[in-house]
């Protein structure tokens, strides 16, 4: 590939010259060569340019996992737009609160029973006739390379639009921190309408790398997968983590992995215990977490063998710079938990706008995405929750993570949420929910809990559901949760 090939859309192209044939794209049986999809792509641009998608604007994708998403992904950005990823499931009304706020040119894959505001919205397809010309467009950069919406806690919609132009040189350090591979294989389970798997898949793609998908994800499947496409790199959540560690060993030993380089996990912490089952299974140098939030600001990573050394930590600054202040702004000591605040740099240019949204920022550029945590001596970072849902027992801080990173490890529990709910006497109590397929007493799981936990952290209640709590991504919604059950406490109220 020649060191012209800076736009997005020319690096394709000299991909698709170089290996025609080669596979792209994979979900299930459904597979790109890199040939199609820069011609289906070329295609699909022209379709959309009749239908007004101009340089700059924005083009919503509510598509499945598929080749067909990143097709239209790669078309936006041949025309010079701005994709901006969301779910094929979201109700009227998000899709309506969340177009109101991007005012797309249109949306790809708008669903039949879209709300008044949406419905207005040109309907892009997702497929171009072959009658339409496949030759290549003019190069055209865009403005931001993605705008993927946040997975933000606040119920309003908010979405993160990219600092980065769509051209080569301004991406290509991301794939160097993830260690994405150069003409490897590459495997991205999780739904592209989230950032982290859509970049990923982006990155993956740009480095002429096959890259295999799920439709919705499935353990064994995705080993299947793994084996079968000698996968080199693979991206995945906790999540998924537990629910192929779930599998009977005999199972999940049977397939062939040698091929896998490297694991990068983030997005939701990772009991440690099942970190260390992993590294035990794999070899800690290929198994990398990485924290960072969709805006990028800064990240950091850690490789397993380094995690041995200082456990429960998310590393050290790979990209920008992480502080961790006290409520009045002074920077706090090692070991001391406070609010976690990261900036790309004292100079750099933003790293991300919002539109519908606002940063919490301090002077110096810094800013806060709502974590707490605590850095070492020597700079590792070691989180402990989200500020909005730290539960306040009797005046004691209870962190949901480190209690459900405990229940974690019942073996009849498959994912656990804990909030914290109104009590009588404490002002709040932490409130399990726990994803099990057989019955659980609240006294028995107490007791397991006792021997990993200190008393005022135990849940004063339990709540098992067969169904699960978080969605593909790995991400729990604890807000949304607690709401939902707070709900249910004031109908019963209102009802007496």
């Amino acid at each position: 590939m020649t060191t012209a090939a800076t736009t997005f859309g020319d690096v394709l192209a000299a991909h698709a010259a170089e290996r025609p044939d080669a596979p792209a794209v994979t979900c299930g049986a459904d597979t790109s060569t890199w040939s199609e999809l820069d011609r289906d792509s070329n295609r699909l641009a022209r379709a959309w340019t009749r239908l007004g998608v101009t340089p700059g604007a924005y083009v919503s994708i509510m598509l499945d996992n598929s080749p067909a998403f990143l097709t239209a992904a790669f078309a936006a950005w041949k025309l010079g737009a701005v994709p901006q990823p969301l779910s094929s499931r979201l109700t009227p009304s998000e899709l309506d609160a969340i177009v109101e706020v991007v005012d797309p040119a249109g949306v790809v894959g708008l669903p039949g029973d879209a709300g008044p505001v949406a419905a207005n919205r040109v309907r892009l397809p997702s497929t171009a006739d072959a009658t339409e010309s496949a030759d290549p467009l003019p190069p055209c950069v865009s403005p931001a390379w993605k705008a993927p919406a946040s997975g933000g806690s606040t119920g309003r919609p908010k979405v993160v639009v990219a600092g980065n132009a769509a051209v080569l040189d301004e991406v290509v350090g991301f794939a160097d921190v993830l260690g994405i591979p150069a003409a490897g294989v590459v495997a991205v389970p999780g739904p592209l309408h989230h950032n982290a798997p859509f970049m990923f898949a982006a990155l993956a793609l740009l480095r002429g790398s096959h890259v295999v998908l799920q439709g919705r994800f499935d353990a064994r499947k995705l080993l299947d997968d793994l084996a079968s496409h000698r996968v080199q790199w693979l991206y995945a959540v906790p999540t998924m983590m537990q629910r192929i560690w779930r599998l009977d060993p005999e199972v999940r030993d049977s397939y062939d992995l040698s091929a896998l380089d490297l694991v990068v996990h983030m997005a939701a912490p990772c009991p440690a215990w099942l970190k260390r089952a992993w590294i035990d299974w794999l070899g800690g140098e290929r198994i990398l977490e990485v924290y960072a939030g969709t805006e990028a600001q800064a990240a950091t990573a850690i490789i397993g063998d380094d995690w041995l050394e200082h456990p429960g930590s998310v590393g050290r600054a790979v990209v920008g710079e992480v502080t961790v202040l006290g409520p009045d702004g002074v920077a706090l000591r090692p070991g001391e938990v406070g609010e976690v605040w990261v900036r790309r740099g004292a100079d750099a240019p933003p790293a991300y706008s919002y539109l519908g949204g606002e940063a919490r920022t301090r002077v110096g550029g810094w800013e806060s995405l709502g974590d707490l945590g605590s850095l070492d001596e020597h700079g590792y970072l070691y989180l402990t929750d989200r500020n909005t849902d730290v539960v306040l027992v009797g005046g004691s801080n209870v962190y949901p993570a480190e209690v459900e990173a405990a229940l974690a490890e019942h073996p009849d529990i498959a994912d656990a949420c804990v909030i914290g709910l109104p009590h009588e006497d404490l002002g709040a109590a932490p409130h399990a929910i726990v994803q099990s397929t057989v019955r659980l007493e609240l006294d028995t799981v107490v007791a397991f809990l006792r021997e990993r936990l200190s008393p005022y952290k135990l849940p004063r209640s339990l709540e098992v559901v067969d169904h699960p709590l978080r969605d593909d991504a790995g991400k729990v919604r604890r807000s949304a949760l607690r709401a939902q059950r707070l709900e249910g406490v004031n109908n019963a109220v209102r009802d007496q």
